[in-house]
Parts: C-alpha cells; sequence; structure tokens
C-alpha cells in the first residue's frame, strides 16, 4: 500500500495533544500497538534499540496501547508510560490507547490494517505487538507480532525506507 494520506491520519499522544505520523519528521514511522501484560512484551527493549540505533536518522518508534486482546493493557496513560520508562527504558513516544480492530478500531489501523503480510493477508491485527513500518511516502509494510523488531528482515525494512531520507 502507498498511501500519503495516511501520514495524515489524525491520533492522540500520551496527554491528549492531536498528532499525524508527519509530526515525526519525514522518515519511517515503525507503528506498534503495545501492552504490558502479554507474552510479547519484551518486544520493548527491541523496539528500544530500533529507535536508538535509527533515531537520529529520523526513524520514530510509535506506540499504541490496545487492551483488545485479553485485556493485557489494563492501565492508565500514567501507568502505562511508567511501566514502559521503567521496565524498558522507553525513550519512543508512546500514543494514547486505542482501538485495532472493530467497527470503533481507530481510522489510523483501519488504514494500515488493509496492508498485507508477507503472506498476502490482509485484516484484523492478530495480537498485541503487530508492526507496520510506514515509509515517507506513506508505503506500508505489515509484521505479524512474533516476528521479532530486530528479526533481519524488518532491520532490512527499516534501512530500506530510511535510504530516500539519507540522501
Amino acid at each position: 500500500m502507498t498511501d500519503a494520506t495516511i501520514r495524515q491520519i489524525p491520533f492522540l499522544d500520551a496527554s491528549g495533544e492531536e498528532k499525524t505520523l508527519d509530526d515525526f519528521g519525514a522518515g519511517a514511522v515503525l507503528v506498534v500497538n503495545v501492552a504490558s501484560k502479554c507474552g510479547l512484551t519484551p518486544q520493548y527493549a527491541q523496539l528500544e534499540e530500533l529507535q536508538r540505533a535509527y533515531g537520529e536518522r529520523g526513524f520514530t518508534v510509535l506506540g499504541f496501547p490496545c487492551n483488545q486482546f485479553f485485556g493485557q493493557e489494563p492501565g492508565s496513560m500514567e501507568q502505562i508510560l511508567e511501566f514502559c520508562s521503567t521496565s524498558y527504558g522507553v525513550t519512543f513516544p508512546v500514543n494514547d490507547k486505542v482501538k485495532v480492530n472493530g467497527r470503533s478500531a481507530h481510522e489510523l489501523y483501519k488504514a494500515l490494517t488493509q496492508t498485507p503480510d508477507a503472506d498476502g493477508k490482509a485484516g484484523r491485527v492478530e495480537w498485541n505487538f503487530e508492526k507496520f513500518l510506514v515509509s515517507p511516502d506513506g508505503a506500508v509494510r505489515r509484521f505479524r507480532p512474533r516476528q521479532k523488531p530486530d528479526d533481519p528482515e524488518i532491520v532490512a525494512a527499516i534501512e530500506a525506507a530510511l535510504v530516500d531520507v539519507d540522501r
């Protein structure tokens, strides 16, 4: 999927301020639905490593807490931010809670989930820590929850998305 308008879909940051993907610069953005009480929660550490490795090149990880999967993100925004900071040293933006599936899914996720994964399957987010890499031109690559953030395929996709920014 390539659609630059995806970068202009508004969402709320953790303090309730309206933002868009474009507000995080012209680089690539990795959008991830996150949760504090999930078996995949340790992926926060790898997401933070990506942020530190590529942040100076215009890359940003954006976390979106979601409580749709067995209530694995029940806390308030204050609790979520405290957990991310103290447990994983998260420096990337963690935004307001969203729904990622169903009729009340956030508009950003309605757009992102139209993108198929490597197997050609689009549609619903499968679980916490599903990843969507949005390139500067609005192209989207989708990576399923069990694919770790430091997987060579994801790292290569990030590097490819940043090549145009580096020029």
